[in-house]
């Protein structure tokens, strides 16, 4: 895998030479146009609206729009040479909290390596020293024509670099959530215990299942069979319901999922066994009568986790 880009980490007067690898990649199916009557592939051409004639990559430059009629070339000599310290380096300003940033700014991730024998002390100074501390580094850095922000973090035993969204980039949820509802404390008591019955769960476990049944249905295609019927469960209707009912149910059917339901049967059953083996010993000392009915009382205790 190459690098994106390799430059250094800097906070203080400590330097960290890097190199910058994609933390993620996109495994989604991609698709070309065709022609449908004879499957012919549609291309995108660059063609030279001055001359009418299609560019090759090493003619296409790029310039900003002032105006409809004036077009102002930047070259990328213009964009090597801009006077910002993060166009060189990854310069970190401020260690901040973890709790403290909200996850809805943070973008891609980066992998950051250390690049070389000089690199190796530094680089794991900084991520002992984040590890201990629970912080943050928040940088900037300038890639793809841009100065952006982003917060160094520890993963294993790597250092991440987290792009961040700039704070005028987040959309105001104004007006997003409703505003005249009313929520009961029992509803709310009863939402706390559904998410108690669901529990936690594996991250790892879980898998694209789109894409998987695209790729079955490209292979099938490809091989000349029918596709394979993909059984889909119809969405609830959208009609009103009675929401602490479905509260319960919710936590009922998760409790039952998990066996947890006929658990709590049996270990009433099995409370309520011991308390009647000494009502059968105080039967024998002269109550003969009571001892005739504890046969009965133990029977219907035997049912019970039946039902």
């Amino acid at each position: 895998m190459r690098p994106v880009w390799s430059g250094a980490v800097s906070f203080g007067l400590v330097t960290i030479p890097i190199k910058v690898f994609p933390a993620t990649e996109d495994h989604s199916i991609s698709f070309r146009q065709i022609h449908l009557p004879d499957n012919g592939r549609i291309r995108y051409r660059k063609v030279c609206e001055v001359e009418d004639k299609e560019l090759d990559a090493e003619e296409i430059g790029r310039a900003y729009e002032v105006s409809k009629d004036q077009l102002v070339q930047v070259t990328d000599a213009d964009l090597d040479e801009l006077p910002l310290p993060t166009a060189k380096a990854i310069e970190v300003d401020a260690f901040v909290a973890a709790e403290r940033l909200d996850p809805i700014r943070f973008g891609r991730p980066y992998y950051l390596q250390a690049d070389g024998a000089v690199a190796a002390k530094p680089y794991v100074l900084l991520r002992e020293a984040l590890k201990r501390t629970d912080k943050l580094a928040v940088a900037k850095f300038a890639w793809h024509n841009r100065e952006r922000l982003g917060v160094l973090r520890v993963v294993g035993d790597a250092l991440v670099l987290q792009a961040m969204h700039w704070p005028d980039e987040i959309r105001s949820t104004e007006g997003l959530a409703p505003s005249t509802v009313e929520i009961s404390d029992a509803e709310v008591d009863e939402a706390m215990a559904l998410m108690d019955a669901i529990g936690g769960t594996d991250l790892t476990q879980y898998r694209d299942r789109y894409r998987e049944a695209v790729e079955e249905i490209i292979e099938a295609k490809a091989q000349g069979r029918k596709p394979p019927e993909l059984k889909v469960e119809e969405a609830p209707a959208g009609k009103v319901v009675d929401l602490m009912a479905a509260l319960k149910d919710s936590v009922r059917a998760a409790k039952e999922s998990r066996g947890e339901g006929k658990a709590e049967v049996h270990e009433l059953a099995d409370r309520k066994r011991p308390a009647k083996k000494s009502a059968a010993k105080k039967a024998t000392t002269g109550k003969r009568t009571a001892a005739k009915k504890a046969p009965a009382k133990r029977t219907a205790a035997r049912k019970r986790p039946a039902s």
